[in-house]
């Protein structure tokens, strides 16, 4: 049985106890807070598995909270909302939140998606490099570089490249790559992968700027473009 640590960031007390009761029926460690003021201090001192956010808290507001986290923490944040407006959604998830859960919303379902969450960034991962082209992920130590430059990933964005390089030239529809980065599919939540696409587009194009290396094949999905003169995937052993 699990044992991880949950924080769940909820000012309406019924929410934060009924998600509190179900996580720790799955053997989950759960700690709550009703406010958003000693959160960003709080994961600095004691930083949990994953973090349940609230947007919309008395006297904070949820997404300068992960803005803050996402500062010196990659720890997973899913975002918990009553607003269905895409634009807030977006730009939540343009700060660093790596899903959104919506209100209302079934607390067997939210058990499943922290599950999936955590079981995908706990997964043993081979103790190899790929190298694409300029692109070098090592998910041995959770790195991955533009030549000699760093990529500042989330933990999604980290897994959404880590697929796009495993199979490069290979075109994933949305909800492929929802199930392989998310590990689970749920209706409504493919278009996050779009802007985990952007993202992560951004933070290459950083280094590489002449260069679009995430294509975009309209009507179906994504792919990872290798050009003819680069040898694709290439593995290094440790």
């Amino acid at each position: 049985m699990t044992h991880e640590h949950i924080l769940i960031v909820e000012d309406e007390k019924k929410i934060a106890e009924l998600l509190r009761d179900y996580l720790n029926g799955a053997g989950f460690k759960v700690t709550c807070r009703d406010r958003g003021g000693q959160v960003v201090d709080y994961v600095r001192k004691n930083p949990p598995a994953l973090i349940l956010l609230d947007i919309m808290l008395p006297d904070a507001d949820g997404m300068d909270i992960c803005r803050e986290i996402r500062k010196f923490s990659n720890i997973p944040i899913l975002m918990i909302t009553a607003r269905v407006d895409e634009v807030d959604r977006l730009i939540g998830l343009e700060l660093g939140a790596d899903d959104y859960i919506c209100k209302p919303f079934s607390p067997r379902e939210v058990v499943a998606r922290v599950k999936a969450v955590l079981r995908r960034i706990g997964r043993t991962e081979p103790a190899a490099k790929l190298v694409v082209g300029d692109l070098t992920l090592d998910a041995a130590v959770h790195r991955a570089t533009v030549g000699e430059d760093l990529l500042d990933l989330t933990p999604s964005e980290f897994s959404l490249l880590r697929v796009l390089m495993t199979y490069p030239d290979r075109v994933f529809t949305r909800s492929e790559l929802l199930d392989k980065v998310q590990g689970y599919q749920f209706e409504g939540y493919d278009r996050t992968i779009d802007t985990h696409i952007k993202n992560l587009r951004k933070k290459i194009a950083e280094r590489l700027p002449e260069r679009e290396i995430i294509h975009t094949v309209y009507g179906v999905g994504y792919k990872l473009m290798v050009s003819a003169h680069e040898a694709a995937p290439q593995t290094a052993r440790k």
